[in-house]
């Protein structure tokens, strides 16, 4: 079977599973690659894998339903108490206890490669969530987005693979659009967060 066969069988196959909430988090999750400020890329995020989880629910992938609910609940105490130049105490045990139950998940959902590739993505979105600067957990989510193309590709979810294809162009917009702030020297300065440097 050459590549373009391979391509149509996915797509021909995939049509059964298309939904409402694999078109809504598509659409969410490229806006949360290009969203000028962290907090809203959070937020958006979150409401991107509520979408997900419903429409990986809808497939039958467990684990890729189960890594989403994991993914809400960081996603929105990273947006309420992680920042630039703060961090909450009880972020740290909220992260390590949400890092168990995933791990957990991941094993009792076991599929296989969907489920390990699932499991690291949601390993390097938790860690890309625990930065406080807009660049760093940029990069990050970009290695998770790939780790999440490579489930979408395995359990045929067309808006999922979709979605992470828009999502790295997304990221790779913003990196490139994004230069490290200067002084007025023109010295490199610590790096900024973008709500930071929205406030200035």
């Amino acid at each position: 079977m050459t590549i373009v066969e391979s391509v149509l069988s996915f797509w021909v196959g995939a049509k059964a599973h298309l939904d409402i909430f694999g078109i809504l988090g598509l659409g969410l999750g490229f806006a949360a690659g290009i969203l000028p400020r962290r907090s809203w890329m959070l937020l958006a995020s979150a409401a991107c894998a509520t979408c997900f989880a419903l429409h990986y629910l809808h497939l039958g992938a467990f684990t890729g339903t189960a890594m989403c609910v994991i993914a809400i609940l960081q996603n929105l105490v990273s947006a309420q108490a992680v920042g630039p130049e703060r961090r909450a105490a009880w972020v740290a045990p909220v992260f390590a206890a949400s890092s168990l139950a995933a791990a957990g998940l991941v094993l009792a959902t076991w599929n296989g490669w969907p489920s390990a590739c699932a499991g690291l993505g949601t390993l390097l979105a938790t860690a890309a969530r625990l930065q406080g600067v807009a660049r760093t957990m940029r990069r990050l989510f970009v290695g998770a987005s790939l780790c999440w193309a490579v489930h979408n590709a395995l359990v045929g979810s067309a808006f999922g693979l979709t979605c992470d294809l828009l999502t790295l162009s997304g990221l790779a917009i913003a990196l490139l659009r994004q230069q490290p702030d200067r002084t007025l020297s023109g010295r490199p300065v610590r790096e900024r967060g973008l709500d930071e440097v929205a406030a200035l």
